[in-house]
């Protein structure tokens, strides 16, 4: 079937819409963030105009580099775990009956359905000494008192991880519902046991989800800001933590901005990888 190609105004209302939205609420802000990030710094305001590249040229220094290492470490570590984590779960509901999966994604959904503000105080309280998890260990007898859990890089990773993971789930559980069954069944009739037919047969027929899934989750992870803040130290900061910092509490806004734009390049950048990997994966198909 081949495609016609638009031959009248009319053809094209259907992106229209689209369009609008896309220059209004992404084109002109990412814009003006852009023109902000060459300004001058007002330290009676927010800023002057200027075309200036002081504000790029604090990317070179060890603060700037140490913040972001860390947060694309903890990127990182966070796409890996909820990846592991979250693989061989969706592969066992994928198993299930259609009952139970159903379940079992309403109840993943309405993870999805908390906020990070909210995440963060339950976490908050649950890491705490006065209501955490330790009281129930003291009242067990395996700790003499209550201890708080955080802040520390445990406690971010954790609740990062409780975040990231409903959306890694959801993400690998289409994929994993097509694949089809009969590998697994070819495997065993060659007497490949279960875990090793899991490990050499569904994990890489998924290796190209479980890499766009990985990307996705490092892209959603990259962008947290309430739980480092919240669970964490200052060193534990990502970031969009700074940004923050930086635009409201310290007002150099064209400083914010600059990494605004960085942050949202790399994001943009991992997110044109996971749509290579996906073109790919439909190419082999």
């Amino acid at each position: 079937m081949r495609r016609e190609p638009p031959r009248s105004l009319a053809d094209y209302a259907p992106i229209a819409f689209p369009a609008i939205m896309l220059l209004v609420f992404f084109v002109i802000p990412f814009s003006t963030m852009i023109a902000v990030s060459f300004f001058r710094r007002d330290p009676a305001g927010f800023y002057s105009r200027d075309f200036i590249f002081d504000n790029y040229e604090r990317f070179l220094s060890a603060f700037f580099g140490g913040v972001l290492s860390f947060s694309i470490m903890l990127a990182i570590v966070v796409a890996i775990i909820c990846v592991i984590l979250a693989f061989p779960f969706t592969w066992l509901l994928s198993q299930a009956s259609r009952r139970v999966q159903i379940v079992w994604l309403v109840a993943i959904l309405s993870v999805l359905s908390l906020s990070e503000v909210i995440i963060g105080f339950a976490w908050t309280t649950l890491f705490s000494r006065t209501a955490g998890l330790t009281n129930i260990l003291v009242w067990l007898g395996l700790m003499s008192e209550p201890h708080a859990l955080m802040p520390n890089f445990g406690a971010v990773l954790t609740g990062m991880v409780y975040q990231a993971l409903p959306y890694t789930i959801l993400v690998l559980y289409p994929a994993i519902v097509r694949l089809d069954p009969t590998l697994m069944e070819a495997a065993r009739t060659l007497g490949s046991s279960p875990l090793r037919s899991f490990f050499n047969v569904i994990v890489p027929a998924m290796r190209s989800t479980i890499t766009a899934t990985l990307i996705m989750v490092f892209v959603f992870a990259l962008g947290s800001y309430l739980l480092p803040q919240m669970l964490g130290r200052p060193q534990h900061w990502t970031l969009s933590v700074l940004i923050t910092d930086q635009a409201i509490y310290q007002s150099n806004m064209p400083f914010a901005a600059a990494m605004a734009v960085f942050l949202v390049l790399m994001s943009l950048a991992f997110v044109g990888l996971t749509l290579l990997v996906g073109a790919r994966k439909g190419a082999e198909a």
